[in-house]
């Protein structure tokens, strides 16, 4: 099912994958998820729980908003670079599988079967390619601000045509496109999608250096500085952001669109239950307050559950 705010794009739905490829996933997903909590304790510090909850709100809220691209195509944040930037890459893995998670169980955005490969694409993929490519940048220029530019740009791009091109090899190994045609085809929406990736994530990395800049401090460097007014403010923020996701393009997302021209949006397979389907609240008859309110609950629950896996890190630390 295409979601009402069309956000697809990197999202696969089920009937796109074969059950073989679709279950590989889910023990990739099982495997890097469960490596992500062991090395998340071992590096864990208190700030980053409420960070954790305020990152996942923000990339929630943002992939609500979809931009438009070249060709009648539209796109939205991924945002596993900004997290692995601001967090390191195995945080940023928990963070981007309670958002991927909670957009497949709640609102049936992307199918239940490929949740695996759906978090290893947009999750996994995401944050270790931008994170070793913002590393590769802070080593040949420093940290500072040309460092966030030049680094964001390029984690964010990088972590775009990653995932493409994942995608792209797993709907090839299950049938159901060759690789000659839909490798291409992902790569090339996908390389106009990665500059709005790029400047999204810039954005947010030179707010954060601008009023916080002691938050892009990762592990044992950090400064530890706690304040319940900078997790207000980025709560608020994600809500803001959430609030204008009736904005989103209503043009075809970067998957959706080459499944279309590609002969394979067909195949998408209906979620077996709906609870609040295609981002709505069933009950309210407005489509855009029923949306928005959707997307600014979703917020608050994701901010909630990555809150909550930051408590569970900290109370497994303190018994390890």
């Amino acid at each position: 099912m295409i979601s009402r705010l069309g956000i697809l794009m990197l999202h696969i739905p089920d009937g796109f994958l074969s059950v073989p490829v679709a279950l590989i996933g889910w023990l990739l997903a099982i495997l890097f998820i469960g490596l992500a909590l062991r090395q998340t304790r071992e590096q864990f510090d208190e700030r980053q729980i409420p960070l954790m909850g305020v990152m996942a709100a923000f990339i929630f809220a943002a992939q609500a908003i979809n931009f438009p691209v070249l060709g009648g195509t539209s796109g939205h944040l991924l945002g596993g670079a900004l997290a692995a930037i601001v967090l390191g890459p195995w945080s940023a893995v928990l963070v981007m599988a309670a958002v991927i998670g909670l957009q497949g169980l709640l609102f049936q955005d992307g199918g239940l079967l490929v949740m695996g490969w759906n978090i290893m694409n947009m999750g996994v993929l995401t944050a270790f390619t931008g994170a070793a490519a913002y590393r590769l940048v802070r080593d040949w220029l420093g940290d500072g601000r040309a460092t966030l530019i030049l680094g964001g740009a390029a984690g964010a791009w990088l972590s775009v045509m990653v995932a493409a091109l994942a995608t792209s090899l797993e709907l090839a190994a299950s049938g159901t496109s060759p690789l000659n045609i839909v490798l291409p085809a992902m790569l090339g929406v996908h390389s106009l999608i990665g500059i709005g990736e790029a400047i999204i994530t810039v954005g947010a990395l030179l707010l954060i250096y601008t009023t916080r800049p002691d938050l892009l401090q990762q592990g044992a460097s950090a400064s530890g500085q706690k304040s319940s007014t900078w997790v207000a403010a980025g709560l608020v923020i994600a809500l803001i952001v959430a609030f204008f996701s009736f904005t989103t393009s209503s043009d075809p997302d970067g998957l959706e669109r080459v499944a279309e021209d590609q002969g394979f949006l067909e195949t998408t397979l209906e979620p077996i239950y709906n609870l609040l389907p295609d981002y709505t609240i069933p009950f309210i008859e407005n489509e855009m307050v029923s949306g928005i309110v959707a997307v600014i609950a979703g917020t608050l629950v994701v901010f909630g559950l990555a809150y909550l896996v930051g408590r569970l890190l900290r109370q497994l630390k303190r018994v390890s």
